[in-house]
């Protein structure tokens, strides 16, 4: 069986995800005997979006989840620095500090940027963008059949830097300016790739692995993919219910951005549970609830199985969230331990071990 996790945008966020992380990497380190086993050791393909494309290129390259989170913790705040006043009105932080810590952390053996297409990256990788010179999403993989990573191409992606992708796919507007990447004869600015389809990257991803025009050509069904799809939690973008009359255009200008991501999000979280056979996952709504049963098609015609791990954080839940948040900001760094706190409630009380191998 091969395994797909796939990683959702969120910012800081990412920490809650990365609770759920360490719960699934010690799973399988209990399950191997092995406690130095770091999830690209049994994952075969990693998808992430803005943040989750963060944490799906250090799995990738070979870190444990700790390390990740320490990275969070110990540089956020170099993440997260403001621009200076006078260049606010472009950008709310600094998009160099961001760029210098990936560099950092992606250098080969000589210290150079490590590219795309370098054997440093374990596994298959998918970071989403969105070129906003062409307004499409661009999904960029290190498969080295896909059709834009020939090498005898100008245009080879796998010639990118990553730690330029990274900045791209993190660059969400009004926080980072966009991030210019010339890619042979062309240059292209391009945003968050959660401003597209795919800042939940879970179909996206089981599409690039199974579609022939990929080229990867991996076999679909129950017993030979499963998908673990980890979210960064969620609160939910509200309007309110006060007198209509006197909601103004920027309540309104503020809403709509989150309130669609969000929909797009839970969208690609349904069509997964339609096609896959959804053996874990919160409530859709209260009138299909989690599709955990065969819906659309039977056992047999379901294309993989898959495990969605994500949570309202502004519900409360006597279970695992007695207190809940109010809001949880893709910015707010004063949110780390209790992020932490969260996630590692959550990941005790959801993730287990069947949903490793559900198979």
């Amino acid at each position: 069986m091969k395994r797909i996790l796939t990683l959702d945008g969120g910012g800081i966020r990412g920490i809650f995800t990365l609770q759920i992380l360490k719960r699934i990497e010690t799973m399988f380190r209990e399950r191997e005997g092995r406690q130095d086993l770091v999830l690209s050791d049994v994952i075969d393909f990693f998808a992430g979006t803005s943040t989750g494309a963060i944490i799906a290129t250090c799995l990738s390259w070979g870190m444990t989840v700790q390390e990740i989170e320490d990275m969070y913790v110990d540089h956020g705040a170099a993440m997260f620095a403001r621009a200076r006043w006078y260049k606010r009105f472009r950008a709310k932080y600094r998009s160099d500090r961001m760029s210098a810590l990936f560099q950092e952390i992606f250098s080969d053996s000589a210290g150079q940027p490590a590219l795309l297409g370098t054997d440093r990256l374990k596994t298959m990788l998918l970071v989403v963008m969105r070129n906003a010179t062409t307004g499409s999403p661009w999904p960029i993989s290190n498969n080295p059949a896909a059709m834009f990573n020939q090498l005898d191409s100008e245009d080879c992606n796998l010639e990118i830097p990553l730690w330029q992708l990274l900045r791209a796919s993190t660059a969400a507007p009004t926080y980072y300016a966009p991030e210019r990447i010339t890619i042979g004869k062309q240059s292209f600015l391009f945003v968050d790739g959660g401003i597209s389809p795919y800042d939940n990257p879970s179909l996206l991803a089981v599409f690039m692995a199974t579609l022939p025009a990929y080229n990867v050509h991996w076999p679909a069904g129950r017993d030979k993919l499963h998908v673990i799809s980890v979210g960064t939690g969620v609160t939910r973008s509200l309007l309110g219910d006060g007198d209509p009359g006197k909601i103004n255009i920027l309540q309104q200008v503020s809403y709509v951005p989150m309130a669609l991501l969000e929909s797009i999000s839970d969208e690609q979280d349904l069509v997964c549970r339609v096609l896959g056979a959804c053996v874990h996952g919160s409530d859709i709504d209260l009138e299909i609830g989690g599709l955990n049963e065969p819906s659309l098609f039977d056992p047999t015609e379901q294309k993989f199985t898959y495990a969605r791990f994500n949570a309202r954080l502004d519900v409360a839940d006597k279970t695992w969230l007695p207190k809940p948040l109010a809001k949880a900001t893709l910015d707010d760094l004063k949110l780390i331990p209790r992020l932490q706190e969260i996630g590692q409630a959550y990941a005790d009380r959801h993730v287990k071990p069947e949903h490793l191998d559900p198979a």
